[in-house]
């Protein structure tokens, strides 16, 4: 009997021994960190469309990202994820355990990309942006920028589409389609068009788009944020009293090269609708995405009777105004004096 009993302590302790280590290792293979990744970073990884378990393993192992390979592919097939393979962004961090990187695979639990827009002038500028950041290819995109009927569909023109790609940092998913990626941008732009805005934008004799056309010529002009509604109030000025808007930035748009400081009388002779000197009113799209600023400051313009405005003579980026254009003449001798004195020549 006793004999039994020191077999039976002998069994529960080679039991809560084995029980141990089994615990252990489960532990191990499902919580321990198993990625050899960046900190900071981690390792973005990306599966497409249609993909098996197979082209998962194929990304990690090409990578040499997981420690211990046979953990993994045991997790794996026990979490039955091969089974629940998900399309999608996927950053796997330093210091997550198998078990959570499975699970975050196979709920399709997917890691957006920070998308920001900024700096932003023409058409090609937006598409290099994007690049290759996406599940879909660029000229995709590139190719509904210039469809009149994608256009139409969302409220407008091959000229005024910019308008919709309001200057933000949105978060989009890399499995996203091009028609997606539109949509989101139009329910993006409607959300900052509030009702408020629009009553606004209705009560100084302009839309939505004529404003942001407006803005993108004031976010050319000044850089300081202060000024830009004494800018657009000069602007609107003009564009009330039927005056050419007479924009240099609308004029170095229409050459589109963006390296012109001066713009000459030669530039000037340019046949185009982006020429303001030359036609009346606005141009047909906006000649940068102006940011939200810019868009408030022309619906909240400064009244005022200035109708010139040139540098200041002191550099800071502000300007002098003037409601004469003798007044003006007078401002621009004074900053090319400044200039003079600086040994620069504009």
């Amino acid at each position: 009997m006793q004999q039994n009993n020191k077999l039976l302590r002998y069994f529960f302790l080679a039991f809560a021994l084995f029980a141990t280590m089994f615990s252990y290792y489960i532990w191990q293979i499902t919580k321990t960190p198993n990625y050899e990744v960046d900190e900071k970073k981690g390792f973005a990884l990306l599966i497409p469309k249609g993909a098996t378990f197979e082209t998962v393993w194929d990304s990690l192992s090409k990578h040499k990202i997981v420690k211990d390979e046979l953990s993994f592919k045991f997790l794996a097939k026990l979490l039955k994820y091969k089974d629940n393979v998900r399309e999608g962004r996927y950053v796997i961090k330093a210091d997550m355990g198998n078990y959570e990187v499975i699970k975050k695979l196979r709920s399709g639990n997917q890691d957006a990309i920070k998308l920001t827009f900024n700096n932003i002038r023409l058409k090609k500028d937006l598409v290099h942006k994007i690049g290759n950041r996406f599940e879909f290819d660029s000229t995709a995109l590139a190719t509904m920028l210039e469809d009149t009927a994608v256009a139409r569909k969302y409220g407008f023109t091959k000229e005024t589409i910019m308008c919709m790609f309001l200057p933000n940092t949105y978060e989009v998913y890399w499995n996203t389609s091009p028609d997606e990626l539109m949509s989101t941008m139009k329910t993006w732009y409607d959300k900052f068009w509030t009702e408020e805005r629009k009553r606004k934008a209705t009560a100084i004799g302009l839309d939505p788009i004529r404003a942001q056309i407006m803005a993108s010529i004031v976010e050319a002009e000044t850089k300081k944020a202060d000024e830009k509604p004494r800018v657009a109030g000069v602007y609107m000025n003009r564009l009330q009293a039927n005056m050419p808007l007479g924009a240099d930035p609308t004029v170095i748009f229409a050459h589109q090269d963006f390296s012109i400081k001066r713009v000459t009388k030669a530039l000037l002779q340019i046949n185009s609708p982006y020429n303001t000197y030359r036609v009346t009113g606005l141009p047909p799209g906006p000649i940068n995405l102006p940011d939200l600023a810019s868009i408030d400051a022309v619906l909240n313009y400064e009244h005022h009777k200035y109708l010139y405005f040139c540098a200041k003579e002191d550099f800071s980026g502000y300007h002098n105004f003037a409601e004469t254009f003798a007044d003006h003449l007078n401002n621009a001798r004074i900053y090319q004096e400044a200039l003079n004195k600086l040994n620069i020549r504009k």
